[in-house]
């Protein structure tokens, strides 16, 4: 005799089984960022460093430059795979992403004016970047709330955002020195090259205050994705949970931008990747283990696969996000839901 599995247990099996694969290719991503390389380091070897063996050359390659490159990449990317997510669903649009529609635009210029301005660096930035990813957040977040067809007068709100923002990053720049804005231009473009564990540690500890703020908050966002009137239904505040979500979120995004720059395109892709696994259904520990992989795959190759040439991260998730924009962006303008 047969025994049917019910289709809930059956979901949550696939599930279990989709993101332990997915740790499995973080972990295989984080291992190939800290074994190899153009100076490979042998397990043996590894266990030899780790154990606190001084190995000329290879201890300070591995644990002052691949390892915090390795952590900050885990965590840079998780990061933003939830908060990418956070706002996918909670605006109900795959192009609503934070740095698509501006709100990682808005963490950026205001880490830049906080740089170039104020010299801040540490917890002050995160707290700048946060503040104008927050401002921006807000924007889209009326925007959004109001009439019909929001898909696509989000998005054009967000690119006029993110055009408007760009050109204010654009004259910071040039109204100061050469080495600040030299200095500027590459955080810009999204690096793990300047990896400390100083930085692992300010990311490690931000995301730990916030990130179980995420476990009950994926159940309301679950609930809110079904509708405004259902929602309310089923006993949910809308309006303080959206807000508090959206602040959770923008906190995500600003966290990671802060400590590493704006990486393109993360937030972007985990959400929709991490959903086509799961059978077409969210999954918020899916987006962030997509996310972190994302991330270290691409430092891998930025590191790796250019010669003696080492590109930051975010020129290589941008290469890889840029296409799957416009794809999906065509796909949207046929199937009539771009506004």
């Amino acid at each position: 005799m047969s025994i049917q599995v019910p289709p809930r247990s059956r979901r949550r099996t696939t599930s279990i089984r989709v993101n332990t694969t997915l740790l499995a290719a973080v972990l295989l991503a984080f291992a190939a960022s800290v074994m190899l390389g153009r100076y490979p380091v042998g397990p043996g070897q590894l266990l030899a460093i780790m154990g606190g063996e001084n190995l000329p050359g290879l201890s300070f390659i591995v644990l002052q430059d691949r390892l915090p490159a390795a952590c900050l990449g885990l965590l840079a990317g998780a990061a933003l795979g939830l908060s990418g997510a956070f706002f996918q669903t909670l605006l109900r649009n795959p192009l609503a992403s934070p740095d698509v529609i501006g709100i990682g635009y808005g963490s950026s210029a205001a880490a830049v004016a906080g740089m170039l301005l104020f010299s801040l660096q540490g917890p002050p930035l995160m707290l700048a970047a946060f503040l104008g990813g927050l401002a921006v957040a807000l924007l889209i977040h009326g925007l959004a709330r109001s009439g019909r067809q929001v898909g696509g007068r989000l998005i054009l709100a967000g690119i006029g955002v993110a055009a408007l923002l760009q050109a204010v990053i654009q004259y910071l720049l040039t109204r100061t020195d050469v080495n600040a804005a030299a200095d500027a231009l590459r955080w810009l473009t999204g690096s793990l090259n300047a990896s400390t564990w100083e930085r692992v540690l300010l990311l490690g500890t931000g995301l730990a205050l916030v990130a179980p703020l995420a476990v009950p908050a994926g159940s309301k966002l679950r609930i809110l994705a079904l509708g405004d009137d259902t929602a309310a239904g089923l006993g949910v505040r809308v309006a303080p949970t959206r807000l508090g979500l959206v602040l959770l979120g923008v906190a995500l995004c600003a966290m990671a931008t802060a400590v590493t720059g704006p990486i393109a395109f993360v937030a972007f892709l985990s959400g929709p990747l991490a959903r086509r696994l799961h059978g077409g259904r969210n999954n918020l520990t899916g987006a962030a283990l997509a996310g972190a992989l994302t991330v270290l795959a691409a430092a891998f190759l930025a590191d790796n696969a250019f010669g003696d040439a080492s590109l930051p991260v975010g020129v290589v998730t941008g290469a890889l996000g840029a296409p799957f924009l416009l794809w999906l962006l065509v796909r949207t303008n046929k199937q009539g839901n771009g506004g």
